[in-house]
């Protein structure tokens, strides 16, 4: 699987530009995309979801470009936002029969069943959505996320407002769905990604700063003690949040 970026740039308004000339090629594994707020994050994945347009450049599934592959390209997604609306009312299960009728896939109780196993949720699923704490909220839009088994999980800062343990929850979720699939994720808290991420992508003022494995970016900042991301971050001049 290949998901291909090729000089995306968003210009807004007075010619402010969000994202500038990004290009990166992504296969399956956990990508972190880190920088502070405003660095770009929230429009790379804007466009890469196709909730926004780029201004310049393209992007590309297995070598054809998503703008002309329309619907077909958008099956192959799975979009957790930083924020999104969910049905305070409705059951687990409801909500996620709900969203596979608006991705258009089928919805089998075997497979959504299988869904709220995997995210832990399976003894409340009769439970209205509003009663579930902010970490099981978190877990329910990753179950949105999966329905219809896409081969892309994108992630806009997914545990901004949990607690410690939940966070490491939620970690431990993503790492055990991410099985042949690509997942990218855009936040500012280093740790997460530290735990998660197989590649890093630095993001600031909408430009790639830095990118690399864990390994590659460890041997080249070795430098005096032992290496982490969040010297990493620092030394770039980003600052940490």
């Amino acid at each position: 699987m290949e998901l291909r970026a090729q000089q995306l740039t968003k210009e807004y308004r007075k010619g402010v530009r969000a994202l500038d000339s990004f290009s990166y090629t992504f296969h399956e594994g956990i990508y972190g995309l880190l920088g502070p707020n405003g660095a770009g994050k929230s429009t790379l994945m804007g466009i890469l979801t196709t909730n926004l347009k780029a201004t310049e450049g393209k992007l590309f599934f297995e070598g054809q470009d998503s703008i002309s592959m329309g619907k077909e390209y958008r099956r192959h997604i799975g979009y957790l936002p930083q924020q999104q609306k969910l049905y305070e009312d409705f059951s687990l299960v409801r909500f996620l029969h709900y969203i596979a009728s608006l991705k258009g896939v089928r919805s089998e109780n075997g497979s959504i069943d299988e869904i709220i196993r995997s995210v832990n949720l399976w003894d409340v699923r009769g439970d209205a959505i509003g009663t579930y704490s902010g970490g099981m909220r978190q877990r329910a839009l990753l179950a949105q996320a999966l329905v219809g088994n896409p081969d892309i999980l994108i992630m806009d800062e997914p545990t901004v407002g949990l607690d410690p343990k939940e966070r490491v929850s939620f970690r431990e979720l993503v790492s055990n769905v991410a099985k042949s699939k690509t997942i990218i994720i855009a936040t500012h808290i280093v740790s997460d990604l530290e735990k998660l991420a197989s590649e890093i992508i630095f993001l600031n003022h909408g430009k790639i700063v830095e990118s690399g494995t864990l390994q590659e970016l460890y041997e080249k900042y070795r430098g005096e003690g032992e290496p982490s991301v969040e010297k990493i971050y620092m030394n770039l001049g980003m600052e940490s949040r």
